[in-house]
């Protein structure tokens, strides 16, 4: 389990923590479980320091004293769009109706957690990139081909996008 410290001299000898990428989905469900497989991908790789690489699988309000650690948050997600599967978009999200329309599984909790950041007055820059996917894969833990061809273009996408924002 994480712990955050809570004074000033706690935290002095740790760098300071700019940049969360986390991948969101449930890896249960075939292709919705794009955001983990891409969070396990980059979490393996060299990142310079004040950025972080986390699963958020399903977690969502459970994310929130998380999200509060970092002033930037780069989200992985995937949204059921069969008509453009395949397709990667880059949003910046404030509200709820700036979402995707066909969040998957855990539609609910991601967008209910931003909105809650965004009434707190808690809400980082948020970056979300939206992995179009064409259908479930109830347990299913892989992916499928097209999504799992999607991993090398999306990881340099986010890769870009941080060293641009640092």
């Amino acid at each position: 389990m994480r712990t955050t410290p809570s004074t000033a001299e706690e935290s002095a000898g740790e760098p300071e923590k700019r940049i969360l990428i986390l991948g969101i989905g449930n890896l249960l469900m075939g292709d919705e479980g794009f955001g983990v497989h891409l969070a396990r991908r980059l979490a393996a790789e060299e990142w310079p320091e004040g950025v972080d690489v986390e699963d958020g699988g399903t977690a969502g309000f459970q994310l929130m004293n998380f999200l509060d650690d970092y002033p930037m948050v780069i989200l992985v997600d995937a949204a059921l769009e069969p008509e453009s599967a395949g397709q990667i978009r880059l949003i910046q999200p404030r509200f709820s109706k700036d979402y995707p329309k066909a969040l998957s599984t855990h539609d609910i909790g991601l967008k209910d957690l931003l909105d809650g950041m965004q009434l707190l007055g808690r809400m980082p820059n948020v970056q979300l990139f939206v992995v179009s996917i064409s259908d479930l894969q109830p347990l299913y833990i892989g992916l499928s081909p097209q999504s799992e061809a999607l991993l090398p273009e999306v990881a340099k996408a986010v890769r870009n996008l941080v060293e641009n924002s640092l």
